[in-house]
């Protein structure tokens, strides 16, 4: 990539559909978040806290239980997914569900507008929580379900929802792993006119 902002876009997507999804995402096609810093730039760029919202306290203890919540959704999903039921993971989400996420709050600004905003500095399990139930809303959606998909893309692991128009997207991206099959297309289609 040619600059950090255009590395970090690509990092940090959210293009799956819930925050659920997108946090499953965060270990394709590497680890993204590896550090606190980069779960407070998570946390702030999936809308999870409104914006602004100081996130000082986010250190290596949520990196830690953030990656465990991680990894119980994505076995959840999967197996939910293969028709394989991952009871251990529910078990795991539905017990991150039961904190209570943060109290949102409502400010006036200098113009007289309502702005969002936690009533309290955000802690880990609230946060957590918010992801949790997300990842058992979904799930126990009928129609958000059925709307689950794998990836097209070659070797990617990543599920989104499909809200299409005709439920025909194919990729967790188009920018992404669509270009990447369209590239692998045209190289097959100039390798067969040449031979």
């Amino acid at each position: 990539m040619a600059s950090g902002m255009a590395t970090a876009s690509y990092e940090l997507r959210f293009d799956s559909g819930r925050i659920c999804l997108d946090l499953t995402a965060t270990t394709h096609p590497e680890e993204r978040l590896d550090s606190a810093a980069r779960l407070r730039a998570w946390i702030a760029a999936s809308e999870l806290v409104p914006a602004g919202t100081p996130l000082g306290s986010a250190d290596a203890a949520w990196l830690l239980a953030f990656r465990e919540l991680r990894g119980h959704v994505a076995q959840l999903v999967r197996g939910e997914l293969d028709g394989r039921p991952a009871d251990a993971a529910l078990a795991r989400v539905n017990a991150a569900a039961l904190a209570a996420p943060p109290a949102l709050w409502a400010v006036r600004a200098d113009d007289g507008s309502l702005h969002r905003r936690l009533h309290a500095p955000p802690g880990c399990a609230e946060l957590l929580s918010v992801v949790a139930r997300d990842a058992l809303d979904l799930l126990t959606d009928p129609t958000a379900r059925a709307s689950l998909r794998q990836c097209e893309g070659d070797s990617c692991p990543i599920v989104y929802l499909d809200t299409s128009r005709g439920r025909r997207r194919r990729w967790c991206s188009s920018e992404v792993c669509g270009n990447r099959e369209r590239v692998a297309r045209h190289r097959r289609r100039a390798a067969l006119a040449r031979a």
